[in-house]
């Protein structure tokens, strides 16, 4: 495929965390160009000025946001936008003939007013949400490869949820019996200052946040119900951790059959994600680590049964950035765009 033959590609909202995954995953793949990176903290400003470690790969500038322009020079949009924002733009780059991948909650949810209660917004973009495909290929494969939008999960209902779909697909759990206690490094909380992400303040702790009533929740409910076939509640507790990336999500809950034993549920594991290239399952006895998925689009899933409690475990490690944001949104893409879902993605760590 020659460089006229690649498909043009877009980031608005480039100058953040996931815009520059975006932009190191998009310049190594094969089959797309980067034609425009846009923002508008940034914009006017070369790319390389951003992130001067970039600056002998990259010579776009960033731009302020024109939705003509935009259309005119990309047949793929990411949106790496805070949320609230992406609700005002995909309607109108879906119309003009764009497909759309937004990397913030906007689109991730069916029913809006779910939306309206944790995020605080009003929507009127009903008909385009309803068009929206919740883009966990594990999940949605098909759907996602028809979709002209995909509402990009986010990074801990990813983890969690990876670690979740073969008990809840199976009824081997209780549904309401599920604990998710999770871990994320510090780039989850974007590239603004904070206080609370303050070396001085995080580095040597370790602490929760978030407790009750994180947004992420709700996301992980909506998958759990449509899977369980009925309302399902999750306690959800999200934790910060001293490092710049990562997550590790540990999930309980109850058998519902006591007599399953970690042999049964390895077997189960592996023929569930038999043809989901990401998802690597551990053998018996091996737990994941969040440096093993560092920089990968890989998910590594470990499974443990407690007899004694009659609980399934599953750890779940990837990078918050990659298979939880940026890596998991190119892979939709190559799906969106026919190409096999592993083109252009880093598949191994850089270790130790």
């Amino acid at each position: 495929m020659s460089n006229t033959d690649k498909i043009p590609v877009g980031i608005v909202g480039a100058s953040g965390y996931g815009g520059v995954q975006l932009v190191r995953i998009l310049l190594d793949h094969p089959h797309v160009e980067l034609t425009y990176l846009g923002g508008e903290s940034s914009a006017g400003q070369s790319y390389g000025q951003v992130y001067p470690h970039l600056a002998h790969r990259i010579s776009l500038k960033v731009e302020s946001i024109d939705l003509d322009e935009i259309a005119r020079r990309c047949r793929v949009v990411f949106l790496g936008l805070p949320n609230g924002i992406a609700c005002d733009l995909a309607p109108q780059l879906v119309d003009r003939g764009c497909k759309v991948l937004d990397l913030s909650a906007d689109y991730r949810f069916r029913d809006l007013n779910t939306y309206e209660d944790w995020y605080g917004k009003s929507r009127s973009d009903q008909e385009v949400a309803a068009m929206a495909v919740y883009g966990l290929p594990e999940l949605n494969r098909e759907a996602i490869a028809e979709a002209n939008l995909i509402g990009c999960p986010g990074c801990y209902p990813t983890a969690s949820l990876l670690a979740l779909l073969p008990l809840l697909k199976q009824g081997i759990i209780i549904p309401e019996t599920a604990i998710i206690d999770a871990k994320s490094g510090t780039s989850g909380g974007g590239r603004q200052a904070k206080t609370n992400m303050l070396l001085a303040e995080a580095g040597g702790s370790f602490s929760a946040y978030g407790v009750g009533r994180h947004r992420h929740t709700p996301e992980i409910e909506q998958i759990c119900t449509d899977l369980a076939g009925h309302e399902v509640r999750i306690q959800f507790t999200p934790h910060l951790v001293p490092m710049p990336r990562g997550i590790l999500s540990t999930v309980y809950a109850t058998l519902r059959d006591p007599g399953l034993v970690r042999e049964d549920l390895l077997t189960i594991y592996n023929a569930f994600y038999r043809n989901s290239p990401w998802v690597k399952v551990l053998p018996s006895g091996v737990y994941p680590q969040t440096k093993w998925a560092l920089g990968t689009n890989l998910c590594y899933l470990g499974v443990e049964v407690d007899p004694r409690t009659d609980r399934v475990i599953v750890l779940s490690a990837i990078d918050n950035l990659m298979k939880g944001q940026s890596g998991q949104a190119v892979q939709c893409m190559n799906l969106m765009l026919g190409l096999d879902e592993t083109i252009g993605l880093p598949q191994l760590a850089f270790y130790p």
